[in-house]
């Protein structure tokens, strides 16, 4: 309960924070939105589409994914900076709880993530794409648990590193293959048989076909719920493993 509760507190502290500064949201989106208005167009007739919507349909999920991906991994960038300036360090005097201080800022960026992927939702409209409801509620789901896994190894990463020339290297080597084995520009299918066996050992693979599966109305398409255990199994192996080394960060 202590522990809730003082989530909840550092989660309003932190929101009220980054409220105060709008730039997270033009910088957040202006790669997404170059993509979604020059790049997607395209595919209609490289994937031999029937309308701009079947091609939106296809690609904006895995953009979202990549969204959450590159976001999340990226979001150490302001813990490093916390820690630099002795924000973490003064922590030590507060009662809140120490994993707190860590879920706090994480479920912060997780929804910042999400309004970033809402906001992509609505411009893609008028380019034709539809999805119901409550697919698109799940989809945000699943957007969800993928950034608090990636900003959960981000912040954990972060406090092994300590160093911004090394964090986004480390950071880089991990997320472009796995985007790029996930099919968040094309699907996978079009690829070659080995990239396709590949593949198919990546959760986030799983979780775009899923995402994809939503937007075009197959909610009950297994892919869905594997990827959703999946991502759910890491986030909580990274969240552990983040708590832990910001416990001794901070002890």
């Amino acid at each position: 309960m202590k522990l809730a509760r003082d989530t909840w507190l550092v989660w309003q502290r932190q929101m009220s924070l980054m409220l105060r500064s709008r730039t997270w949201l033009v910088f957040g989106l202006a790669q997404p939105i170059t993509y979604l208005v020059l790049f997607a167009p395209m595919l209609k007739p490289a994937l031999g589409a029937d309308s701009y919507g079947d091609a939106y349909r296809v690609y904006v999920p895995g953009l979202l994914v990549v969204m959450c991906l590159y976001g999340g991994l990226f979001t150490g960038f302001g813990l490093l900076a916390e820690l630099r300036a002795g924000i973490i360090e003064r922590a030590r005097v507060t009662p809140v709880s120490r994993s707190a201080l860590l879920l706090g800022r994480a479920l912060r960026d997780v929804a910042s993530l999400l309004v970033q992927a809402l906001i992509i939702t609505v411009i893609a409209v008028p380019f034709g794409l539809s999805v119901g409801v409550l697919n698109l509620l799940l989809a945000y789901l699943l957007l969800a648990v993928i950034a608090l896994m990636t900003t959960s190894l981000s912040y954990a990463v972060t406090l092994l590193v300590r160093k911004e020339g090394a964090l986004g290297p480390v950071m880089n080597t991990v997320a472009q293959p796995v985007a790029l084995l996930a099919g968040v520009l094309l699907p996978i299918a079009l690829a070659p048989a080995w990239i396709q066996a590949i593949a198919d050992w990546n959760p986030f693979y799983w979780v775009t076909n899923g995402m994809r599966s939503l937007f075009e109305g197959r909610a009950g398409d297994v892919e869905i719920w594997q990827g959703l255990v999946g991502v759910t199994v890491l986030a909580a192996i990274a969240i552990t493993w983040s708590t832990r080394l910001f416990q001794r960060t901070i002890r």
